[in-house]
């Protein structure tokens, strides 16, 4: 009884587990992207149609390449699911599940069948999975998800020609229309800057009011999502670039952002000036002043520099622009006073016309060629002064040379006349000398031993120093990418927050924690309970064999002694043998009684085996399957029937 009480007792308990164990089957479901309706609450309930989908939706999350050819529904057709469910039997098991499985599991499915499939499936799913299983559910967070998974199910399917697709690839690699990668300039509100603190309201206000959408400050629409995809691309590499150049040069240069981006800024300012100026400067070579380019450098280096307007340059001229302004001013006048000035005819005033234009004409033919001819000489003559002036510097060098050698000579000649004292002096000269240079030496010893320990010490600090800052400079790296990847978790985290805040919000509100703890400590105590009932009930059943073991040697042994003793008794006495004969009679009679209880345990325990196979079966809707699987059977007959019916036609 106390075994049948404690069995019962552990059916009763299973219930709650069972239904804590489908619970975390239904949401770990939900979280893969399987609409569980909200009514279902355990496995048991689950339909065919279902238990498809949940099962495709695991393995697609497992092993996407499997799942390519697995649909998420029953076709119409018992032949066709049939197959379906043939399908993923084997999927499931080249994923690694050893238990049976076939059709029948999904067709004609049983609840611990089912349950023990999803469990292996649910604990089948990758990490990234079962962590994203304790963040909250949301119609943005499975759309998202199922956005991922049909992309990388579209992805593992492999690329074949428009020509050599089946009709079923057709559904997956469709011939759409395509559109050249052209790029428009976009201008976004996250990304225009307002140039000081004064201006953010009215450039909110531009936004706001005048700035256009996306979509209408591109031409044509077939260009909206390059330009986008270019915009957010180029403002990633932007970020990215200013990221790489700050950690590798701005942190060395010990500078703020701010100073080192106004440093940098400087530095282009003044090479950019420095390249103008250069530009601008008149060449050696020209033989007619600054250019009309180098004019147009001028305007440009002083409006660049902004202190002077282009207008208020000042340009250098030569001698022959000079002469040549004087020779036209002079000139003119009188060309001015040959014109008349009394009251001639038209005919008159156009001869004088055209006398003068020809005269005028043949005084700029004149000057032009002399021009030329200057031009050529000017030319002619700064070659010419050039390789006279190389020619000078030659001849300045020897002659230099030559003074010192006459020099030296001299002073030689000088010497000649008096020359036992001269060598005598000089002689004196370089000793002294000498000993200068010696005496020299040993007082710059005494100053260079402290400077180079000084030195050493300088240079010691100097590396230690430098170790230190490179130390430091490596922490403050290694703080950077520390601080951008805790503010990237704290971003995850901020948005898991706000998810369960949202679904916090709309949980029921009847419901509290302290209820489900105390659910939680329930079962845990009486868990607790049921393996110390089966404890005691081990040793008692431990005590009780040892006891039958004692009783049947003792009882074994006592048969032996009496035997033995009646038996001898036997032979002499006619009231001992009828004893002894009930004595053995008794012995069998014991032994088949105990037999019998031994039989009746078995019997018992089988009788509960069967019972509980009789409610397993009931569990497994066998009466339900058998009725499903004949009017499977009748539809499949009446397929087959019209299938024939069709070929007879044909």
């Amino acid at each position: 009884m106390r075994f049948a009480d404690i069995r019962s007792g552990s059916r009763a308990k299973e219930a709650p587990a069972m239904e804590e164990v489908d619970k975390i089957l239904i949401h770990a479901l939900k979280q893969v992207g399987t609409e569980v309706p909200e009514e279902i609450n355990s496995v048991k309930q689950f339909s065919s149609e279902l238990i498809v989908e949940a099962v495709v939706r695991c393995i697609r999350v497992i092993d996407p390449g499997l799942s390519s050819t697995l649909a998420t529904s029953l076709p119409p057709g018992m032949s066709a699911r049939f197959r379906v469910g043939m399908s993923l039997a084997q999927a499931c098991q080249d994923i690694g599940y050893k238990g049976e499985i076939g059709y029948q599991t999904f067709l004609y499915s049983s609840e611990p069948e089912i349950r023990s499939l999803l469990m292996f499936l649910v604990e089948k799913l990758p990490r990234e999975s079962a962590e994203t299983s304790d963040q909250p559910t949301g119609k943005s967070v499975v759309l998202q998800r199922t956005i991922a998974a049909a992309i990388k199910a579209h992805l593992a399917v492999p690329w074949l020609p428009p020509k050599c697709r089946l009709p079923l690839n057709c559904e997956t690699q469709r011939q759409g229309v395509m559109h050249s990668f052209h790029v428009q300039p976009l201008s976004l509100t996250n990304c225009t800057k307002g140039s000081s603190k004064k201006h953010t309201k009215e450039v909110k206000d531009y936004q706001r009011d005048v700035l256009s959408p996306v979509t209408a400050q591109i031409s044509s629409q077939a260009s909206v999502v390059a330009s986008i995809l270019e915009q957010h691309t180029a403002e990633i590499s932007t970020a990215q670039e200013w990221d790489n150049e700050w950690n590798n040069q701005g942190l060395l240069s010990r500078f703020t952002p701010q100073e080192y981006c106004l440093r940098k800024f400087t530095r282009l300012h003044k090479r950019i000036e420095d390249q103008l100026r250069s530009a601008a400067l008149p060449s050696s070579h020209s033989a007619f002043g600054v250019s009309r380019s180098t004019s147009d450098l001028c305007e440009l280096l002083q409006a660049f520099k902004g202190s002077v307007q282009p207008g208020h340059i000042l340009t250098k001229g030569t001698h022959f622009t000079h002469t040549q302004k004087f020779n036209f001013t002079q000139e003119v006048p009188q060309v001015a006073k040959t014109i008349p000035t009394n009251h001639q005819s038209e005919g008159d005033v156009q001869l004088g016309q055209q006398e003068e234009l020809a005269y005028l004409q043949q005084q700029f033919q004149q000057l032009c060629s002399e021009v030329d001819h200057l031009a050529a000489d000017m030319k002619h003559m700064s070659v010419t002064n050039a390789q006279v002036l190389d020619e000078l510097k030659q001849r300045e060098l020897r002659n230099s040379e030559k003074e010192e050698k006459i020099q030296v000579k001299k002073k030689t000649i000088d010497l000649l006349p008096d020359a036992d004292n001269n060598l005598l002096k000089l002689q004196g000269l370089v000793e002294a000398s000498a000993k200068r240079v010696v005496n020299l030496a040993s007082q710059w010893e005494k100053h260079r031993a402290p400077l180079v320990d000084e030195y050493r010490r300088l240079k010691d600090i100097c590396s230690s120093k430098d170790v230190e800052s490179s130390k430091k400079l490596s922490e403050i790296k290694s703080l950077h990418e520390k601080i951008r990847v805790s503010t990237e978790e704290a971003k995850k985290k901020e948005d898991a927050y706000k998810q369960l805040v949202t679904e916090l919000e709309n949980l029921p509100q009847d419901v509290s924690r302290s209820a489900y703890t105390q659910r939680i400590l329930e079962i845990v105590s009486n868990i607790k309970k049921q393996k110390e009932e089966i404890t005691k009930i081990l040793s008692d059943t431990k005590e009780l064999q040892k006891e039958i073991n004692n009783l049947t040697g003792k009882l074994d042994r006592t048969f032996a002694v009496t035997d033995e003793l009646v038996f001898k008794d036997a032979k002499k006495d006619e009231t001992v043998r009828k004893s002894y004969k009930y004595l053995a009679a008794l012995h069998e009679n014991c032994n088949q009684l105990i037999q019998t209880i031994e039989d009746t345990g078995t019997i018992l325990r089988e009788i509960r085996d069967l019972e509980e196979q009789i409610e397993t079966e009931n569990g497994n809707k066998t009466v339900a399957n058998l009725e499903r699987i004949l009017e499977d059977y009748k539809a499949i007959r009446q397929e087959n029937a019209s299938l024939a019916a069709k070929v007879r036609e044909g």
